[in-house]
């Protein structure tokens, strides 16, 4: 792909396309354009847009100055797993986890179920089965066939179950219910399922925004607009994951329904980040 060809983020287009008779006016524009960072991504879209997959993973991680410290993937014997994880960010924790993964399996390919902010990124398309409709029906392969392939395939799948990231309720940030697919997929085609936790949260505006936009009763979710200005808050940060032990797929058998069994795996994971503080807190006395 030569430079001329590099899709570059372009804000005052995608709103002329979205509503072309309506006029936004120019601050707006402007505002928009600074918290999605758009010049700093088209920078780093301009040098780095050539590369794909993995490899654009591993420059968008270089570039954020981002550290990853992966805790128990040695632990894992060769094999494909459905890897389960929390999601408390809604970007770089799912580039982060996809690499630490790579690095351990560096011969397998890695497919995310995504549909957040990185799904628009050309250089990750390789890496996804996007969930939300991208495009007209000429795509031909609908999302269960697109599923169906990947979870048949060799490739280690990464999967983040609730959909969207953390939400602040009650004071708490907390993991949103994860859908039940992925027990589903993973017994049908006989997968560990390995459970992840990812450390991190994002910054205190975002959950008030949140918040503040469900006790309005808007239905936009607005608050994913700032998810690229929370990306650029988390530079230079170090984050842990925990890789727990691989659950057999012979586990998710008829004593509860696939809803519950995917409700028991989130536990799991959230036990791993207990189990982990515990560990370290222990440690200071």
């Amino acid at each position: 792909m030569s430079q001329t060809d590099v899709i570059t983020v372009n804000v005052r287009e995608v709103l002329r396309s979205k509503a072309p008779k309506a006029k936004v006016p120019g601050f707006l524009v402007r505002y928009l354009e600074r918290i999605i960072h758009q010049e700093e991504i088209n920078g780093f879209l301009r040098e780095n847009g050539h590369l794909s997959g993995i490899d654009f993973v591993e420059a968008s991680i270089r570039f954020l100055g981002v550290t990853i410290e992966a805790h128990g993937l040695e632990n894992l014997p060769e094999g494909r797993y459905t890897f389960a994880g929390n999601h408390p960010l809604g970007g770089i924790d799912g580039l982060s986890t996809g690499l630490a993964i790579h690095h351990r399996f560096p011969e397998q390919s890695i497919k995310f179920l995504s549909n957040d902010i990185l799904t628009h990124l050309q250089g990750m398309r390789p890496l996804f089965i996007p969930v939300n409709k991208v495009g007209s029906q000429s795509q031909h392969r609908t999302l269960p066939e697109r599923l169906n392939e990947a979870y048949q395939s060799d490739v280690q799948m990464v999967i983040f179950p609730a959909g969207i990231c953390s939400r602040r309720i009650k004071g708490k940030i907390t993991e949103l219910a994860w859908s039940k697919t992925f027990i589903k997929k993973s017994v049908e085609t006989e997968r560990a399922i390995v459970p992840v936790y990812f450390e991190g949260r994002n910054s205190n505006f975002f959950y008030s925004l949140a918040n503040i936009r469900k006790f309005l009763g808007i239905k936009v979710n607005l608050e994913m607009l700032y998810l690229a200005d929370e990306m650029f808050k988390q530079r230079g940060n170090t984050f842990k994951i925990y890789f727990g032990t691989p659950i057999p797929f012979t586990t998710f058998d008829n004593s509860r329904s696939p809803q519950e069994w995917a409700n028991w795996v989130r536990q799991r994971v959230m036990d791993l980040e207990q189990n982990h503080s515990s560990l370290s807190h222990g440690a200071h006395h």
